[in-house]
């Protein structure tokens, strides 16, 4: 079996649409997240998307199936909050480690699936991504405007709950740690620390590491305030398998962001916009063909090695995508000159 290093030599790769915008499909109620298990649970739980790979396993594979017929290579598990720090809105921190396990089974059931089914055969390999979210705290701003010093967290708080979502996305079976939408950079730092801890301390093969920021808005840049570049040359010590953006904008506000990154990266680039921007009621309207459009330019000039889409994309946008782009050959990667000025 090729490994997604392999892969990505011979053609683009195309990573999976949106988990959330596929669990609001199903009109889940407050006793579809709670299950048997956690009917007595003392607060709400609605919402708590990561718990459903406890609740109701099988909607999470069957995303995952939709999102793999529709011609994904890479799903990514439904781990997005799945820590203990975000999971302290529902007072559910003791379900870190069960909950990234179980949703990384979940993610691996329907590759297997799949990949034994009439539609998988012969369609190639196929990777669970272990995704780990920016956690709901950040370690560069402060929550508080009367005191620009406090922070609601610390960094070795942060490491601590990612070292614990890495501990149970490992012995889940994923092939490949997302470190996505990265919003706050040293938040990031604190999850590449956490991983290389992780492969340290167990002495296991290390997995490789995939990382995707979010442009927040015109200017270019992080939340936190980083351009692009310096987002980069952040975390290029980690070595990552590739490097890209994804959410908060639309493929059209994306596209210099993208271009900008492919000349900088000496790693494979990823891309996964929204489906457009949202809406006045905060809904996506852009349609699958559209998205489509975007990331056939983007494969067409070179930009890119993996793609597919963010909030508000559905199978039918990673359908059109994988068809559009399949013609293409990846971005090559460049030689990057390290120089001191």
């Amino acid at each position: 079996m090729k490994t997604i290093a392999q892969c990505l030599k011979e053609r683009i790769l195309i990573i999976d649409g949106a988990m959330g915008t596929m669990i609001q499909r199903h009109k889940l109620t407050e006793a579809d997240y709670r299950g048997e298990r956690f009917k007595d649970w003392p607060s709400d739980l609605k919402g708590n998307n990561d718990l459903l790979s406890l609740t109701q396993p099988h909607i999470i594979e069957g995303i995952h199936l939709q999102y793999l017929e529709a011609g994904a290579d890479i799903v990514e598990t439904n781990t997005f909050n799945a820590q203990v720090i975000s999971l302290a809105d529902y007072n559910m921190q003791a379900l870190a480690y069960e909950l990234n396990v179980a949703a990384a089974q979940c993610a691996r059931k329907a590759v297997n699936n799949f990949l034994a089914s009439p539609n998988g055969k012969g369609t190639g390999e196929k990777f669970v991504a272990g995704a780990i979210g920016p956690l709901n705290k950040t370690l560069s701003l402060s929550p508080d405007v009367n005191n620009p010093g406090f922070r609601a967290i610390t960094f070795d708080e942060a490491v601590q709950a990612y070292y614990e979502q890495v501990t149970g996305l490992v012995d889940g079976g994923v092939d490949v740690l997302l470190i996505e939408t990265i919003f706050d950079t040293l938040n990031a730092k604190a999850a590449i620390y956490a991983i290389k801890k992780y492969f340290r301390d167990t002495a296991k093969e290390a997995l490789p590491i995939m990382i995707s920021g979010t442009i927040t808005d015109a200017s270019g840049r992080t939340l936190s305030g980083q351009t692009l570049e310096a987002f980069y040359i952040s975390v290029k010590h980690a070595k990552p398998l590739s490097i890209g953006l994804n959410c908060a904008l639309g493929a059209a506000e994306m596209r210099s962001h993208i271009e900008e990154l492919s000349q900088i990266a000496a790693c494979y680039t990823s891309a996964y916009p929204n489906a457009g921007l949202p809406n006045t009621m905060g809904e996506y309207d852009e349609q699958p063909e559209e998205t489509a459009h975007f990331l056939e330019d983007w494969a067409q000039e070179g930009f890119v090695n993996i793609v597919g889409g963010c909030c508000g994309t559905t199978p039918d946008h990673i359908r059109h995508i994988a068809q559009k782009v399949k013609q293409f050959t990846p971005r090559a990667l460049p030689v990057v000159e390290e120089a001191l000025i």
